[in-house]
Formats: structure tokens, sequence, C-alpha cells
């Protein structure tokens, strides 16, 4: 995994102003001159651009604004990769593009975008948003240096300065099919390099979240990070704390959702991420014994990653109760060490448990009902006489707790043996079930019985 490591603001109108007039366009106000890469000097070909954005981009272009794609899309079409969606730039206001697509949508509030329909597929079109010295009044941050208000119209080369990293910073012009480069990003994407665009420190005040992002996209794209972009992490992970805890767990869900969450669940603890997302969960892994948690933990991650190779689909209940798992039972030992009842202890600690880590992480209710429902049915797994059995496989959420089980098996949580018979017992005929049930009768010990003193006979009778 080390190895991993190593190789690994001119003014312009504010959002709030609706205008039906074109962003005024000047020459490098930002101070960046472009190198533009004509279409020989590029691998991106139309046929692979989704037919909707090529429409939206033409409607743009011969309605007689710049239109371009932007971030991702560029990035994967680049490295050969089939984009998951297709951003558009324009110097068109928001009500502009509207008044181009009848099959237009605008959405936000703070800065408003153009959402086009075609059936199930949205473009999402952005007006070019400004970030010059000018417009400073409106960037207010709190004492961290993070950004509260920053939401300005622009000019292309000011809008580069607002994203975030260097290969996401790409710019695709239909005019002529070329891509223009404002920082470097070209070189970065050659070189599998993630770099943020301006001082590391700075951006990272501005929006801890970045630091997470950095992360992510190191890991699915197989990049390294620039010394100079890893270096100020270690000391501003603290900064994570100021951002809302469901901003974060959005951001966690993309995180470990993606295909590659082993290697970013490592390079999170590495940089000291993680524990701000699961405290809870890095203090058990902090204190592990005989490698649990972690080793349980990995292997849910692994199990993750494979269902979304194979395009299953994935329950994030289940990740989040993998991470907190550990948590539980020491409390439920702590509360049956009070004198709660084994049930009662557990879901205490359940409850205990949520409640710290929503505040960092804050999932939706049904989310945490499901995990109460996985935890909870641990314990029932051994309780299988009489209809207990029946039972427990007719719960809604027993598939879940039976993959649960299984991942304990396999990491000396749960006796082997038990999760045998349940995958047996799943599968058996009604017939077959009765003589697995019929077995546990037989192999369990048997209580011995108390003999009864004689009786004492009164001698006097006698």
């Amino acid at each position: 995994m080390l190895s991993f490591f190593k190789k690994i603001i001119n003014k312009a109108p504010s959002v709030e102003q609706q205008t039906t007039e074109p962003v005024e366009q000047t020459e490098a106000e930002s101070g960046l001159e472009p190198v533009i890469y004509s279409r020989s000097e590029h691998n991106i070909s139309r046929s692979q651009i989704s037919s909707n954005a090529l429409k939206v981009l033409y409607r743009l272009k011969n309605e007689g604004y710049d239109a371009y794609l932007v971030g991702g899309c560029v990035r994967d079409l680049l490295l050969g990769r089939e984009p998951k969606d297709f951003d558009v730039a324009t110097n068109a206001s928001p009500e502009q593009v509207k008044q181009a697509f009848r099959n237009c949508r605008l959405i936000g509030r703070r800065f408003r975008l153009a959402h086009v329909f075609f059936g199930r597929e949205i473009i999402e079109v952005a007006t070019f948003r400004g970030a010059s010295e000018q417009v400073q009044d409106l960037q207010k941050v709190d004492q961290d240096g993070r950004l509260l208000r920053d939401n300005v119209y622009g000019t292309i080369d000011e809008d580069v300065i607002r994203r975030d990293f260097t290969v996401n910073a790409l710019y695709y012009n239909i005019k002529d099919f070329s891509i223009v480069d404002y920082v470097g990003g070209m070189d970065d994407h050659r070189a599998g390099m993630m770099r943020l665009i301006g001082d590391p420190e700075t951006r990272y005040r501005e929006d801890p979240v970045r630091m997470i992002r950095l992360v992510r996209f190191a890991v699915k794209l197989g990049f390294s990070i620039n010394p100079e972009c890893e270096k100020p992490i270690f000391q501003l992970a603290d900064l994570l704390a100021n951002i809302p805890a469901a901003r974060l767990q959005d951001e966690a869900l993309k995180l470990f959702l993606s295909g590659y969450a082993v290697e970013t669940f490592e390079m999170l603890r590495h940089y000291g991420l993680f524990a701000h997302l699961y405290p809870v969960a890095e203090t058990s892994l902090s204190s592990e014994e005989q490698g649990f948690p972690k080793l349980f933990i990995a292997r849910a991650l692994e199990n993750t990653d494979k269902r979304i190779a194979e395009g299953k689909s994935i329950a994030p209940f289940f990740l989040i109760s993998t991470f907190l798992w550990d948590a539980v039972k020491n409390q439920a030992n702590i509360n049956q060490a009070e004198g709660m009842p084994e049930s009662v202890a557990l879901q205490q600690a359940a409850s205990q448990i949520i409640s710290q880590q929503v505040k960092s992480t804050a999932f939706p209710k049904h989310i945490g009902v499901a995990m109460r429902d996985v935890w909870h049915l641990q314990s029932r797994f051994s309780n299988r006489s009489g209809t207990r059995a029946y039972r427990l496989l007719g719960h809604p959420k027993f598939r879940a707790a039976y993959d649960f089980m299984l991942l304990r098996a396999e990491t000396g949580g749960a006796e082997p043996e038990l999760a045998t018979w349940w995958a047996d017992f799943q599968v058996a005929s009604e017939v077959e079930q009765k003589k697995l049930l019929a077995s546990l009768t037989k192999t369990a010990p048997r209580k011995r019985r108390r003999r009864r003193k004689p009786a004492v006979k009164n001698q006097q009778n006698d």
C-alpha cells in the first residue's frame, strides 16, 4: 500500500441578477494564457460524445454563444473511459439557455444551472462563473477561510480558476474540436498527477471537502498526488469538522461506492481523513485485537467492490453497519455489565453509537433502522429451535443479516458451522429443513437431571 501512495477572481453580474445579456468575454482577464490543443493533438472524437450533449453544444454555438464540454467528461474521454454524464459550460446566461431549449429547467438558488432533458439523460449547462479580485466583496469566508458566498457570472478564464483540479479543468471547444487548457491540466493528465488549482492550503480552507475529493479521484483514476497538495492534508484534516454532516454523508457514499473502496479506505486512514468521517470506527480500529475489526471491514469493502464490478446493487446501510459493528458490540458489553438484559443492551448500544455517528455523517433515518435490524438479528442466528429459524428466514432484513453473519464467520467473529447450517437451511426442502432442525436436538448437549435425594426415614416411627 505504501507503493500505492508513492505512485499515487473583472466584475460580473451576481447570480441573483437575472439577465438576458450574454456574459461579456474579454481576453485572459485572469492573467492566464491558454494552451490550445488542436484536434490532432488529442484523442477525443465526437463519436464518443453523447448525441444529446452534441445537440446542446451545437444549438448554443448556432445561437451565437460559446459552448464547451468541461470537467470529468473531458477527463474520462481522454482516458478512453465512458463518462457517466456530460457537463457544458457557456457564456450564455441561464435564461438564454432556457430560451434556446424548450426541454430546459432552471434549478438552484445560489447559482442558477440549466438542465436540458432528453428522456432520462440530463445535460447540465452552467454559465461561466467569476472569480476575480473585483468580486472579493462577495467572497465571504469564515474564521477558517471557508467560502460562505461566492457566486457570480464570469468568463472562461475566470471559470477555470473556480475548479478544483487541473485534470478537471479542460474545455472541449465545439467550434473547432480543440481542448483549451489554462492550468496545465493536459500535462498533469499525461503524467497521471492530481494537482489543485492555486495554493493548496488556501483551496482546502475554502472548502475542506476538496481533501476528500482529491483522494477519491486519485484512487479512481490511479493517479498520484502532487506532493505540494498532499502535505497540507495532514495538518488541515480537522477542518472537516466544519462541514455539515449531511454533505459529508454524500461524499462518503461517493468514496466507498465507486468501486475502489479498499484503496480509498487505506488512503483516507493514511491522511487522517477517515477519523473525521467515521470517528467511532476509527476508535475501534486504533485498538483492534487480532486483526479485528480491520479484517472484518476490509472484507466488507472487498465484497462491495466485487458487487459493483459485477453490476450488482449496493445497500449503503450494510457497509456503514460493518464500520460501526465493533463499537456497538463493545458498548453492548458495557451495558450488560451495568445490568441490562442482552437484547436490551444491544438495542441501547445501537442507539448510542448511531447518535454519535450522525454528528459526523448524517445518514437518513431508514439507514439507521436497517442497521439496527442487521445488528439485532445476529443473536437470533444461534436460536434455531422450534419455529424460530422459520421466523428469522422470513424477516425482511434476513438476507442482509445473513451476509453480515457470513462476514463475521469468515473473519473469526462467528462460528463457521453456524454459517454452513444457515446456508443449507435456506435452500433445503421442507423435509430437509425439518431434518436440519432435528439434528440440532441430537447434537445439543443434554442437560443432566438432578438426582433427587432419598427421603430420610423418621427413626421415631421405626
